[in-house]
């Protein structure tokens, strides 16, 4: 049997960090300018540590047989908490903001305190992930080529496949480096559109030199060159075949000087002559899980939540349900017929638009089957729910439960699906058009009502007052995995 008293050790060796009649060790940290000694003792630090042990091994002692050692790329800050850790054994970060616990994680790497910087790197990953995707762009370049921080590298690795979004709409997105942009684009499987990822390489090429015009038809040939020299390494990477033809018309035209007229000739042969072999490199297309151009997975994760009531939020790799598209506006059209045709017979639905000139991202969810063919009528359900979504600008999701289930939802007839398209309650959420496009008229609702039937503390929108159009929208058949 043994008694241990950690703590009591810890506080000695603590109070002997601020002895100064014994140290034999200055260390200088800092900026010139800013520079600060701090006194240590040899034996301390070469038990504690490999790397002063080598720095000890290779510094002079003066003549009053101190020896010293510069580090002037660690902050003053940040070498205060390093020294209480090798004497005390004790690292506070409460109160401490993300950026410096950062900081710190990287010196304790270099200073070669394994324990400290992964323990450090498992606190950011698990309680400060939404910093670590707002500075993505500063904290990948340092972390990519490096055979260190696995935990961060699998992070990113996710955040990349999963939510490609957040790194490119980023603020610091511009100023990532040329080979963490490549090794991004170079993921088969990014969750995004080929025609979203080409935006976001246009855009950070052009950044990439502040000398050319900001606007396009003012670009002379020799702008085009230099914009195809910054980006040499990233175009071959383009998946150009997996983009439509509306989009190279678009999107890809206005820069085919940067394209390469073998590559330019290939892609408009491939829609006249689809069957015919081009000689440019045809990459394959990526692999998408979720292909929505609304929702992210953190989304598909929280409505599979309330869908099954749980208490919190299923992680993003622990969700019980698969999200198959079943009709998108964007592809598909935006006239309320074309609802109730393809979504007909299906059930377990969830309905997503996006409220057009806002951020919102509004839904419902279905149980039941979708049904054309009846006359209009109410239907009866206890699990039906609306709700709206977190975003960039919405920093929480809000849920409402039916609360009267004889008027769950409404199925409109025949003589008005030219008109209506899905209604949850007391037209809560509807989407309507008297033009037969959702997108033409302010027409769809989200209303909060009291003694209506779904029950929510607060409106579901930004906005309660007026009627709205969407931009787009989408509806998922929820498939157990």
């Amino acid at each position: 049997m043994s008694f241990q008293f950690f703590d009591k050790l810890s506080q000695d060796f603590s109070e002997l960090l601020n002895d100064k009649k014994e140290y034999n060790v200055v260390i200088k940290v800092d900026k010139e300018e800013n520079m600060k000694s701090f006194t240590s003792h040899s034996v301390v630090l070469r038990y504690r540590s490999t790397y002063f042990t080598k720095e000890l091994e290779n510094t002079t002692t003066n003549e009053n047989h101190v020896k010293t050692i510069l580090k002037p790329n660690i902050s003053t800050q940040i070498f205060e908490i390093i020294l209480k850790y090798i004497y005390g054994g004790v690292v506070n970060i409460e109160n401490i903001e993300p950026k410096i616990i950062y900081e710190l994680m990287i010196v304790s790497n270099e200073l070669e305190f394994k324990e400290l910087s992964e323990k450090l790197e498992s606190y950011l990953v698990e309680s400060k992930a939404s910093w670590l995707r707002t500075h993505f762009s500063r904290i990948y370049h340092s972390v990519f080529d490096s055979n260190k921080f696995k935990g961060l590298k699998l992070f990113y690795s996710y955040i990349i496949t999963k939510h490609p979004n957040l790194i490119f709409e980023s603020e610091d997105f511009t100023s990532l480096q040329e080979a963490a942009l490549i090794s991004i684009l170079e993921n088969d499987n990014l969750q995004l559109e080929e025609i979203k990822i080409w935006d976001y390489v246009i855009k950070w090429g052009i950044a990439q030199n502040s000398i050319l015009p900001t606007n396009l038809e003012e670009w002379s040939e020799e702008d085009f060159k230099t914009l195809k020299t910054t980006l040499q390494r990233c175009l071959p990477l383009i998946r150009y075949f997996h983009i439509s033809e509306k989009d190279i018309w678009e999107k890809l035209k206005p820069y085919r000087n940067i394209l390469g007229t073998q590559l330019w000739d290939d892609l408009n042969q491939k829609f006249m002559f689809p069957n015919q072999q081009v000689k440019s490199l045809v990459l394959p297309q990526r692999v998408n899980e979720l292909i929505s151009t609304i929702i992210n997975e953190e989304h598909v994760a929280e409505i599979s939540s309330w869908i099954d009531r749980k208490s919190s939020m299923y992680s993003l790799t622990n969700v019980p349900y698969k999200f198959q598209i079943i009709l998108r506006g964007s592809r598909d059209g935006f006239h309320p017929k074309t609802f109730w045709n393809m979504c007909n017979g299906h059930a377990g639905t969830v309905v997503i638009a996006r409220v057009s000139g806002t951020d919102e991202i509004l839904g419902g969810y279905n149980p039941l089957a979708w049904d054309n063919s009846i006359e209009a009528t109410s239907m009866e359900t206890n699990d039906s729910f609306i709700f709206s979504l977190k975003n960039w600008n919405v920093q929480n999701s809000i849920l409402s439960r039916v609360k009267n289930k004889y008027d769950a939802l409404y199925y409109f007839g025949s003589d008005s699906q030219n008109t209506r398209g899905p209604c949850f309650g007391s037209c809560e959420f509807s989407l309507e058009s008297e033009v037969s496009d959702f997108t033409k008229d302010k027409q769809c609702w989200c209303i909060y009502i009291s003694d209506r039937t779904y029950d929510y503390e607060k409106s579901i929108r930004t906005n309660n007052d007026e009627k709205f159009s969407i931009v787009d929208y989408e509806v998922f058949k929820i498939v157990k995995k």
